[in-house]
């Protein structure tokens, strides 16, 4: 076991540093079975249990991990009488264990498809606003590749790279600067997201010519949650007036929740306007009249650094470019 970093490992000693083994000497002693108790480790918090979960008896698990801290040279672990909990270094190398995993199941599925005939499979994350422009390049992509299987999750950004950082999908299109670390992903700005304020039909308001953001301000509010950008920006909004949101808002990132909400009552919600023009071009919400000083800032195409993207994953990428 390593003793050059404290318990928490967030405070690495020059030697520590200095005795990091190569790229090369990872790859000759780590193995995927390693990798995979590591994960198991995190989600039970218990050497016992993980041990069970990967049919191991727990001497073997604990010579597996002693030989990680050792072919790393780092305390991955700390050991308690409450369990085992990962160091800051550790979570670091659970975050990429969880993709390799993700890889080899990725890869596994690919060769199967190829295998049986089928075609290429890609997984694709979006914020709401980027949905339109994500949907308009997937049936480009399917035009020109029939047989590319896809999936397509929609959420905010932060619970996107996530998935990105799991290796459940492939490429992303929204913000990395969510993130605490947005240094670990490729970002590549596509387009503005212009904003609006968006109500049900039957709106005291949704009639008028001109709302003030002050018409609003004893409105009941469906926003994003707290720290995502759409929320940070409508704040600032009303900040620029002088004026401060209720606090008893609805928090969701779901579009149909929010159409269902504005059409059962009068509150009012942000959402991108190009979204918002498709529901109320089908009679679901009225776009309200208001000025808006600022904008969000731009979305993006996110990958993971240093992940290898497939042939369709960079082929998506560049139709995305093309409908840009």
């Amino acid at each position: 076991m390593s003793n050059e970093l404290n318990s928490s490992g967030d405070n690495q000693a020059p030697e520590a540093l200095a005795s990091l083994p190569s790229v090369t000497a990872m790859l000759s002693r780590l193995r995927l079975k390693q990798l995979a108790l590591l994960t198991a480790l995190d989600a039970q918090g218990s050497l016992h249990k993980a041990a069970e979960i990967m049919h191991m008896t727990q001497p073997a698990a604990t010579k597996a991990l002693h030989e990680m801290e050792s072919a790393l040279g780092v305390t991955l672990f700390d050991r308690s009488s409450r369990g085992i909990e990962a160091t800051q270094l550790g979570r670091c190398v659970i975050r990429y264990a969880r993709v390799i995993q993700s890889d080899i199941g990725n890869l596994h599925g690919e060769l199967q498809a190829i295998l049986s005939g089928q075609g290429a499979r890609l997984s694709i994350g979006t914020i709401m606003g980027a949905a339109p422009l994500v949907t308009r390049a997937l049936t480009r992509l399917r035009q020109v590749q029939p047989d590319v299987s896809v999936e397509i999750a929609e959420d905010t950004s932060a619970r996107q790279l996530a998935l990105l950082d799991q290796g459940h999908i492939d490429v992303m299109v929204g913000r990395s600067s969510v993130s605490s670390q947005p240094q670990l992903y490729h970002y590549e700005m596509l387009r503005e997201e212009p904003m609006c304020i968006v109500s049900g039909l039957d709106h005291p308001l949704a009639t008028e010519q001109k709302v003030r953001l002050q018409s609003l301000l004893d409105s009941s509010w469906i926003l994003y949650s707290s720290n995502m950008p759409m929320r940070i920006w409508i704040e600032h909004e009303f900040k620029l007036e002088g004026l401060k949101i209720a606090a008893n808002v609805i928090e969701t990132a779901s579009p149909f929740v929010t159409v269902t909400l504005l059409a059962q009552s009068n509150m009012v919600a942000v959402m991108p306007l190009e979204i918002a023009h498709f529901f109320a071009a089908n009679r679901m919400l009225c776009i309200l009249p208001v000025r808006l000083k600022t904008g969000v800032e731009p979305y993006g195409i996110v990958t993971r650094k240093n992940a290898t993207l497939s042939s369709i994953g960079k082929m998506f990428i560049n139709i995305l470019r093309q409908q840009n």
